[in-house]
């Protein structure tokens, strides 16, 4: 299985709302200790391998990342596609899981439904809106709030623990006991 997390590279971009994936992939990659098998730019990104799973950060800034999910599958002839991402149409702090659907103007899934089809496993991470529509772009590229910041941890944690159950169970089963629906920041 490819567990992808949808992430823009760089210090500038790691902590922002639209990085979510690359801090579960981030936190999977260090409980697994899994080992980094490529940072080639002939996948561009960087991929590391655990037992027979892979988990991918795409280097192509999120707009591209299909293109780096295309030729890991391709060169790994791997079925089954896990992509982790920031989700503007939820609240902060929740989880919900789908597979395949539309894009939803997100740029990395409009790029990987391009390159590998819509037929994949989707782990949505709420991050809210903002007040303006005009805002969006800068408010993904935003850090989280101190006060989502406490949270962090924990919501990525049992994002984590999905994942773990996903690898090993269905995809219903997975959202029964994981998602998320609602969360009080406090």
């Amino acid at each position: 299985m490819l567990i992808v997390g949808l992430g823009n590279p760089g210090p500038a971009y790691e902590h922002n709302r639209h990085n979510i994936g690359f801090m579960v992939i981030n936190e999977l990659i260090s409980r697994y200790k899994a080992q980094n098998i490529s940072s080639s730019s002939s996948f561009k990104g960087e991929l590391f391998k655990f037992c027979e799973h892979f988990f991918l950060k795409p280097l192509t800034y999120m707009n591209l990342s299909g293109e780096s999910i295309q030729a890991v599958k391709n060169f790994y002839k791997i079925k089954q596609v896990i992509v982790i991402h920031d989700d503007l149409d939820l609240p902060f702090g929740t989880l919900r899981f789908k597979f395949g659907g539309g894009h939803g103007g997100h740029n990395g899934l409009k790029s990987a439904d391009e390159k590998i089809s819509r037929e994949y496993i989707r782990v949505r991470l709420g991050i809210g809106k903002p007040e303006h529509k005009g805002e969006v772009a800068s408010y993904v590229l935003s850090d989280f709030n101190t006060l989502e910041q406490k949270h962090l941890g924990m919501w990525i944690s049992h994002a984590c623990d999905a994942i773990d159950f996903l690898l090993h169970n269905s995809l219903e089963d997975t959202s029964s006991q994981f998602t998320i629906k609602k969360f009080q920041l406090k």
